[in-house]
């Protein structure tokens, strides 16, 4: 029987490849704040049982979503915390409002996901709860002081869930990507993707596909003596 995969931020680039890829094997539950994008979002694959959406800067929708999922006996085995937005300015500049758009999207929409989601993998003594976080939550970034304290705060709240879930057979672990291509990344114009590239060792961006791979391996049984780590999928920008 297949197993249930929820996801957050689907409809990106990111979380379009990760759907791509374990929609052979999984059964997918997909989450996203277009509802307009979501309603079309991979409209005629068969594995996507359930789309919701959801934005995540709001916990009463968050308590809504989980109360649905449950409301229809919806078994989530792997949970995908793969949304993110960023809201960037120098900190000198940055406003209380930016710091939370982003803190609430990012970090406490995590905890909420992972706390009720762990609940139901408990009572299966089974689950795989997957974060995607960022090369900058672990190195720093200009203007980015609320982005990089969500994904940092993820890294260490991944560590501490997956010590008090693993008696439960639940495995906590992170993705961390570096720079992929993107919507985003691709605003940027060549001299500026260039500086960049010159920064990777193995001399070019990852693409989505990249974390989709580590995303399946982790939500595999492959995976099942690894928890509390962070994969770090950045050609070697930053060897941590």
């Amino acid at each position: 029987m297949k197993k249930n995969v929820l996801l957050t931020g689907a409809t990106g680039g990111i979380g379009e490849a990760i759907c791509n890829k374990l929609s052979k094997n999984y059964n997918l539950v997909v989450v996203s704040r277009n509802q307009e994008k979501l309603k079309n979002f991979m409209k005629d694959n068969q594995s996507i049982i359930k789309r919701i959406t959801c934005d995540l800067k709001d916990s009463e929708q968050i308590i809504k979503m989980i109360e649905e999922v449950i409301s229809v006996n919806l078994n989530i085995d792997v949970l995908v915390n793969n949304a993110g937005v960023t809201d960037d300015s120098l900190f000198i500049r940055m406003n209380y409002e930016k710091w939370q758009n982003v803190i609430r999207t990012n970090l406490d929409s995590n905890f909420l996901l992972s706390n009720s989601i762990s609940k139901l993998m408990i009572k299966k003594k089974w689950g795989r709860i997957i974060n995607i976080t960022s090369i900058v939550g672990h190195t720093g970034n200009l203007g980015q002081a609320n982005y990089v304290a969500s994904k940092s705060g993820i890294t260490g709240m991944t560590k501490s869930i997956a010590m008090e879930l693993a008696k439960w057979n639940i495995t906590v672990n992170c993705v961390s990507p570096g720079f992929i291509k993107t919507n985003m990344t691709e605003r940027l114009n060549e001299e500026q993707k260039k500086i960049i590239i010159n920064k990777i060792p193995l001399g070019m961006i990852g693409l989505p596909i990249d974390i989709a791979n580590c995303v399946e391996f982790l939500a595999s049984e492959e995976s099942r003596y690894i928890t509390g780590e962070t994969i770090h999928v950045n050609g070697g920008m930053a060897m941590l």
